[in-house]
């Protein structure tokens, strides 16, 4: 826009662009502010995006296989992220028979996994031992690690395990906050 002003001198007025409009007074703030605690944001943001690193031990495992294919679609709690390297994952799904000589691998895993973290025993083999009642199967990982949430079956299906996460997801979404967790935490080292 030109503007012809009260000298000879011609003036340039630039025109307010859709790359300025948006850091002018907005008098609509209440839509575009978010009052809440740190701890609660904090919370949300675990929730939903819960990384779970697999530990298929047996036909369980199948299971949570499908629970990520197109038809359960896990990513929508954002969990598509299967990561098998614990120091990039925050949830444990055992899913089979935990045996003796395994749960020395399991235990590894889990201590290698970053704080804060959960565990997920899938099925009866995982959660009790299942139907194996010998001296080579751990009878429940509950006794090597702690458990957050168990999911029944033999194999429970992944409309079980997609229960059970949104059941860990309200978990998440309740804990108390960042600081007693690490005041739990440096209290257990010292």
């Amino acid at each position: 826009m030109i503007w012809l002003g009260s000298g000879s001198r011609r003036s340039t007025m630039v025109s307010p662009t859709s790359s300025t409009l948006h850091t002018a007074y907005d008098s609509k703030i209440e839509g575009n502010v978010i009052l809440t605690r740190v701890d609660a944001a904090i919370n949300w943001m675990r929730k939903n995006s819960l990384w779970p690193m697999p530990m298929g031990l047996a036909c369980c495992a199948i299971e949570l296989m499908a629970t990520a294919s197109s038809r359960f679609d896990i990513s929508r709690f954002g969990m598509e992220v299967m990561r098998f390297s614990p120091r990039q994952a925050d949830v444990l799904i055992v899913s089979g028979t935990v045996t003796y000589k395994m749960a020395l691998a399991v235990k590894r895993i889990w201590d290698q996994m970053p704080e804060p973290k959960w565990c997920v025993a899938m099925g009866a083999c995982a959660s009790s031992g299942g139907m194996y009642r010998s001296y080579a199967v751990l009878q429940g990982i509950d006794r090597l690690i702690p458990v957050d949430v168990y999911i029944s079956g033999c194999p429970p299906r992944p409309e079980a395990l997609i229960e059970g996460l949104m059941e860990l997801q309200k978990k998440v979404e309740r804990e108390e906050s960042t600081m007693a967790q690490k005041k739990v935490y440096f209290d257990a080292i010292s």
